[in-house]
């Protein structure tokens, strides 16, 4: 079931809507690291992750919870920055923005452990 806006029961919402995280998934290390990110964020109740591929599919519901946020992070493994490029070709210029390669993770040369998963989190958690 797709959350409706102002649906989400935890804490990553309000009554201005919720805090969504998009991330990267791509092939590469740092986009499993990304993701895992993403994940230990939502765990946390710090925000949702929310589908990437249903805003690059154009889903209703999707676009609609998008739109109704009160912050959207885009976390990104690499300089490609598809989870961000995703969000802004679908309309929304409101993204925060944080670059794996940015703080030092290198594609094809990082180690995707509970360490690295906890660096990013912490990172990307002033932007929700």
């Amino acid at each position: 079931m797709i959350p409706q806006a102002g649906a989400c029961a935890c804490s990553c919402s309000t009554s201005k809507g919720p805090r969504l995280i998009f991330s990267c998934s791509g092939a590469a290390d740092v986009g499993e690291l990304a993701d895992r990110a993403g994940r230990a964020l939502n765990r946390r109740g710090l925000g949702k992750m929310f589908c990437l591929a249903g805003i690059g599919g154009r889903v209703p519901s999707i676009l609609k919870t998008t739109e109704s946020a009160l912050s959207v992070l885009a976390i990104d493994g690499c300089p490609l920055d598809c989870a961000k490029k995703s969000l802004e070709e679908a309309g929304f210029k409101k993204v925060h923005h944080l670059r794996l390669s940015d703080i030092g993770f290198e594609k094809g040369k990082t180690v995707v452990d509970e360490e690295a998963v906890a660096t990013v989190a912490k990172k990307a958690e002033r932007y929700l």
